[in-house]
């Protein structure tokens, strides 16, 4: 068992899959459906191993895909991609880094699922279009025309300015101290003016329902949380190839995201539906 190709590349099969559904659990479920799948195969007729198991991957992702675009409809709030635990190493292939980033998963969540499927297969594990067009049942000259209005789509919404590892995580760690402290001033400091904050309860637990604008807003929003609901305890985390936070207020835990421009925080994400943080004490394996 531990031999089969489908072991062998099942970090980047899973990789594959949650870049395409934004959630490690529904990634989960499409990896079991494709090992059924590849469990019928005759293995003597396959070519290139890795290609015939992310089209596998890559179909079942798309069937999934439009199934939770109904359900997404009827989400209580703002909906966020589940955040992983990754290690710093995954921050060391840049790329890979940037297209599993919560903001990158969001801008992805704004394409149809076709076009979701050609940006990561393309853009992120390179694959050509030939094979990309048999993984999703179109000629490699329409995928090539979908891949460029894709690329235009997310160019155009995806942050633009890429920080240093070292100056993410001092930009995390002193918002993360100010906001334990309940510093108003400093917290204002860090963000930049028009930061936005967009949380996702999804109706589970308490969570602002639409994005907040603004650096006035965003900080008395952090430090009423502070006052109000008691003792806040953080930590530096690193989730989805970038420094993070782990942020619990009277038990109740939050993973937060940032992007950082200009070293000012920019956009920052708070996932506190507890059915996307299950997974925050499993590091999660992403490869390409």
């Amino acid at each position: 068992m531990i031999d089969d190709p489908f072991v062998t590349h099942r970090s980047l099969l899973f990789t594959v899959a949650y870049e395409m559904l934004g959630s490690a659990a529904d990634a989960e479920d499409v990896l079991q459906e494709a090992w059924l799948r590849w469990a019928d195969v005759d293995r003597a007729r396959v070519r290139d191993v890795r290609a015939y198991l992310i089209r596998i991957v890559t179909r079942q992702a798309l069937n999934r895909l439009r199934t939770l675009s109904r359900r997404r409809e009827e989400y209580v709030g703002e909906w966020l991609p589940e955040p992983l635990l990754t290690s710093p190493d995954v921050a060391d292939d840049v790329e890979l880094a940037e297209s599993v980033s919560i903001a990158m998963l969001t801008v992805l969540e704004t394409l149809g699922p076709t076009e979701r499927a050609v940006f990561v297969l393309r853009e992120v594990f390179e694959m050509p279009y030939g094979e990309i067009g048999e993984a999703i049942g179109k000629p490699a000259a329409t995928v090539r025309q979908i891949g460029r209005r894709a690329r235009e789509h997310v160019s155009a919404r995806r942050p633009r300015v890429r920080v240093s590892r070292s100056e993410q995580q001092a930009v995390v760690e002193r918002f993360l101290t100010a906001l334990r402290t309940g510093q108003l001033q400093e917290l204002m400091e860090i963000m930049a003016p028009d930061v936005v904050v967009v949380a996702d309860g999804g109706g589970l637990a308490r969570a602002v329902r639409v994005p907040i604008h603004g650096v006035e807003r965003v900080a008395k929003l952090f430090a009423a949380a502070n006052r109000i609901q008691g003792k806040v305890e953080t930590t530096t985390v690193w989730l989805n190839g970038a420094p993070a936070g782990r942020v619990v207020i009277d038990g109740e835990l939050t993973a937060v995201s940032f992007v950082v421009e200009d070293g000012r925080i920019s956009r920052i994400y708070a996932m506190r539906n507890p059915e996307k943080l299950a997974r925050l004490d499993e590091l999660a394996e992403l490869t390409r």
